[in-house]
């Protein structure tokens, strides 16, 4: 397996991505939307104690709706929910919806979660709405994709350290693609206790280059944590993810592989899923490619294996682990404690040898 021509989520023919970042002064959030093709089936699982979600029970497989029109992964906690409307109004604009009457009545399908980062810019109120959304949908686009502290990541922070957004793909042997975004909130810390990161084992060779920790910057850094642990409070992390792939999937197949990909999570992060998160996957099938089996493949499809389907989703926990890895590396250090906010600092300035 090998990554695709961009590394991240848009190799998945036909998938976009687009961040609306705010990190103007008194501001530090965002949103970020993923837009598939059109007729592209979804699943979801969720986990951990402080969830924030919108339309995920569609996703349901005993329930209806079959195709997803985007998905919305925002800061703001609860409020930041109200981005998906102006990606909802963006896509009704285009026409583009589940129907439900005549020639213009539709709804567009835009299941969405929210991570916690509400004050960390300085004004506890400043959160994304639907004109980060509109934002966010126009901006999408299917080429390399941006990391570090922008769109949904731009608040974000990960066991002290800075979080934000990656994105990692691969491409299976039977040239069948997966992709993964994530937005980086966690309670959990990306680190090993000599500072190394979690999940930088399972990086491929080349993809990134990473520092050395500096002993004495580690110490300091658990210490910090030890102090601010007391501070945490429930529903104030939260770590996003969505994974697609160009595989033929059925709803129940789409809930099996976000239920997989959450492995990336637990390999990345330490701990996870815990009461303070709200840890969300969703999954997306585009369907250009093969049904995996151990499920029947059309007879005018390529021949699959009985262990195409666990590849696929092995795959996907891979995709996941990595861009948590790349969303470290990326997000730079931010300062806002002079009004109020946060100071966010990276990786590479908190623990490692080298800035």
């Amino acid at each position: 397996m090998r990554p695709g021509a961009h590394n991240a989520i848009t190799d998945v023919p036909g998938v976009r991505v687009g961040h609306a970042t705010r990190d103007e002064s008194g501001w530090l959030t965002g949103t970020t939307v993923v837009v598939p093709p059109v007729g592209s089936t979804g699943g979801v699982d969720v986990r951990g104690g402080g969830p924030g979600t919108r339309e995920t029970d569609l996703l349901d497989p005993r329930n209806l709706v079959t195709a997803v029109d985007a998905v919305v992964l925002s800061g703001g906690s609860a409020f930041g929910l109200s981005a998906a409307d102006g990606v909802m109004a963006e896509l009704a604009d285009e026409g583009r919806g589940w129907p439900v009457g005549g020639p213009g009545q539709i709804v567009p399908i835009v299941p969405s979660a929210i991570l916690f980062d509400l004050g960390r810019g300085g004004a506890w109120r400043h959160h994304p709405g639907p004109d980060e959304g509109r934002a966010a949908y126009r901006a999408a686009s299917d080429g390399p994709v941006a990391e570090g502290g922008v769109g949904g990541g731009t608040g974000a922070r990960a066991g002290g350290l800075r979080g934000g957004v990656g994105s990692a793909s691969l491409v299976l042997d039977t040239g069948v693609t997966v992709g993964a975004l994530v937005v980086v909130n966690a309670v959990g810390s990306p680190l090993t206790p000599d500072g190394r990161l979690l999940g930088e084992r399972l990086l491929v060779p080349g993809e990134a280059a990473v520092p050395e920790p500096d002993p004495a910057a580690v110490q300091a850094h658990w210490e910090r944590q030890a102090a601010e642990a007391e501070a945490l409070r429930a529903g104030t992390a939260t770590t996003l993810a969505v994974v697609a792939t160009d595989a033929t999937l059925d709803k129940a197949g789409c809930a099996t592989l976000a239920g997989v990909s959450h492995d990336g999570f637990a390999r990345a992060l330490s701990p996870v899923h815990t009461a303070l998160d709200g840890d969300t996957v969703f999954a997306l099938a585009t369907g250009g490619a093969p049904t995996p089996s151990p499920f029947e493949a059309p007879a005018s499809h390529l021949r699959t294996t009985p262990f195409d389907l666990v590849a696929l989703q092995t795959a996907a926990a891979d995709c996941v682990t990595r861009a948590i890895v790349r969303a470290v590396l990326a997000a730079e250090s931010v300062d806002r404690s002079g009004d109020g906010g946060a100071l966010l600092p990276s990786y590479r300035e908190a623990v490692s040898r080298v800035s």
